[in-house]
């Protein structure tokens, strides 16, 4: 409502047309209101009449918010409609209303079925940002932090914490993204012979397709183990290979020390552009490392090679 009030005032003046001048009275107004439906909660106390007294407190509150809302959208809508001249400034500001007053329409449509309704939205249907729509809701499951905005970003690292590729996960998640990030792994580097994945990528067809394009593939099962594969599991080769997993984690957190711990660029694209340049930037670092540490062994050895000529 914020970015329809401002545009279409903005839009008013470019084109002299009437009936936006208190647009600040007017945002200030939807702004309380709908402190107001925030502040409104459901009662949790034992009391039926409580309860009943605040669900319906809390929906004339909503219901309020709501209808002032589609008021301005209909008036929008209306002064965008009045306009008889065009400029290519004035369609890219008409545009722009038009998107923000159909995210609008969206979400009154959702508060009502939710808040008045009392249906339950589902996860496809819900919008976690209008300036950055790829934006998606990630669970971690873990203490501190156990929910972030954001997209996760998949990473094949080796042996050298060199990463090899990266893929930014779009609508997917990690078991449909094994079998693809493996096949374009080994295009670029075919002489790869076992890579080794965490249980968010099992599935019985990743397993047989990994197991055709790597000669080694640790990839633990979910769920309940056969006695045959408690017994894979439980190899010594197999432990070893699972235990050179574990430092693909201070990988994980590099990159976000590299820039990807809050993305400032825009768009998919600019996100997709700020992971690659993190991936560069820990490379980078990871190979001055190893030519640093080369410098410090190499000045040891002539430093050594000193004491015993001196003595």
């Amino acid at each position: 409502m914020r970015k329809v009030i401002f545009l279409i005032k903005q839009y008013s003046v470019k084109l002299g047309l009437p009936g936006w001048r208190q647009a600040n009275q007017l945002y200030k107004k939807i702004k309380r209101l709908y402190r107001n439906a925030q502040k409104s909660k459901r009662s949790f106390q034992r009391s039926k009449r409580r309860k009943e007294m605040k669900e319906k407190e809390m929906k004339s509150a909503y219901k309020r918010y709501v209808a002032e809302c589609s008021k301005l959208l209909e008036r929008s809508k209306n002064t965008l409609a009045e306009t008889k001249e065009w400029s290519i400034k004035c369609i890219a500001i008409a545009c722009e209303i038009k998107r923000y007053i159909n995210h609008g329409v969206r979400q009154i449509d959702q508060i009502i079925r939710r808040v008045i309704n009392g249906e339950k939205i589902p996860h496809e249907e819900k919008v976690f940002s209008l300036f950055e729509q790829h934006t998606e809701w990630i669970s971690k499951g873990k203490a501190g932090i156990p929910q972030e905005l954001g997209l996760n970003v998949c990473i094949v690292e080796d042996q050298y914490k060199f990463i090899l590729h990266h893929k930014v996960m779009e609508k997917i998640v990690d078991k449909d993204i094994a079998v693809p990030i493996t096949e374009e792994t080994l295009v670029r580097y075919p002489d790869i012979e076992s890579m080794s994945f965490d249980k968010g990528f099992w599935s019985p067809q990743n397993k047989i397709k990994l197991e055709q394009l790597l000669d080694k593939v640790i990839l633990p099962k979910k769920g309940k183990l056969t006695s045959e594969e408690r017994k894979t599991e439980s190899s010594e080769e197999y432990s070893y290979y699972r235990r050179k997993h574990a430092s693909v984690e201070s990988g994980i957190n590099a990159l976000e020390n590299h820039g990807l711990d809050r993305c400032l660029d825009h768009g998919i694209n600019g996100f997709k552009r700020y992971v690659a340049l993190a991936v560069v930037a820990r490379n980078l670092h990871n190979l001055g490392d190893m030519i640093q540490r080369k410098e410090i062994e190499k000045r040891k050895k002539q430093e050594k090679l000193k004491l015993l000529r001196s003595a």
